[in-house]
């Protein structure tokens, strides 16, 4: 398979694989970052046998000093993924309410604590529907998993790393968040407005669409705009590590497997008062 098909799942096939032996386990990760609650969604319809997971109490750590969505205890990592059904070595399939990233950091989530066969349905739940594919509000009961989770299987970057990535010659940082957020204009969420010093600025709406993401080729040439070459060092982060995950997928499928996700990104980088703050472009 190519590295697409390792990566991501369109509707059609996804529904075919459901229809087989042995089907993959299927991960609803529904999720908004003000509400209200992605489980309600899941309760009036989700894929069938999907099971739901909730990004922010069990793929994610208590928010903090780490940031509002921390890396999660690998013992209450692999107790949520065993409970939805999660085996070791067999494929699983995380989707969304349709924009990617939850889904895509539940897929850099499981990656990350070395479960390797998993794949995003591309366009989510909104694309599952529209192919007019079948849907259902009965709640599964999963036969536990034996996944384990082996934390550290993709890169990961603190404060102090992202910092010399951003300063460093042949080294790009990217900040994924809208424009005026990283130049400082304006800040919804985080205390402090601005970047950290250094990095670029690619907001993700320049690089997937409801979900969607371009052919690799567009996403490379994307990336080469802001220094993103062979054998550039790269890494990615956003407000708290979620949009940025999505960018660590998209430079996955660009051809960069080695890009780096600042988890506690900007909501973790504001937590310490003494660290720089960049404002403009």
């Amino acid at each position: 398979m190519s590295g697409t098909d390792d990566l991501l799942v369109e509707p059609e096939r996804l529904a075919a694989e459901l229809e087989s032996a042995d089907p993959p386990t299927v991960l609803d990760i529904r999720w908004r970052l003000t509400g209200p609650p992605g489980r309600d969604d899941y309760a009036v319809g989700h894929l069938p046998g999907a099971v739901f997971v909730d990004l922010d109490t069990e793929l994610c750590g208590a928010p903090g000093a780490a940031g509002r969505h921390p890396l999660p205890d690998p013992a209450a990592l692999q107790a949520a993924l065993r409970a939805a059904g999660v085996r070791a070595g067999h494929p699983v399939v995380v989707y969304d309410g349709g924009d990617g990233m939850a889904a895509a950091r539940a897929w850099w989530t499981l990656r990350w604590a070395g479960h390797e066969p998993v794949r995003v349905l591309h366009g989510g739940y909104p694309a599952w529907t529209a192919a007019g594919l079948p849907v259902g509000a009965d709640v599964p009961a999963p036969v536990p998993g034996d996944v384990r989770v082996r934390p550290g299987a993709l890169p990961v970057l603190d404060a102090g790393e992202a910092a010399r990535l951003a300063a460093a010659q042949g080294a790009v940082l990217i900040d994924v968040r809208a424009a005026p957020r990283y130049r400082g204009e304006t800040e919804p969420i985080d205390p402090v407005a601005g970047h950290v010093p250094g990095a670029v600025n690619v907001p993700a709406s320049e690089y997937v669409t409801n979900g969607r993401f371009p052919a690799a080729e567009a996403l490379r040439d994307r990336f080469v705009t802001v220094g993103v070459a062979e054998g550039t060092a790269v890494g990615a982060y956003c407000g708290s590590g979620v949009t940025a995950a999505q960018a660590v997928l998209a430079l996955h499928l660009a051809g960069r497997p080695d890009a780096a996700l600042y988890v506690g990104s900007w909501s973790n980088w504001v937590a310490d008062p003494e660290r720089p703050v960049a404002t403009g472009a």
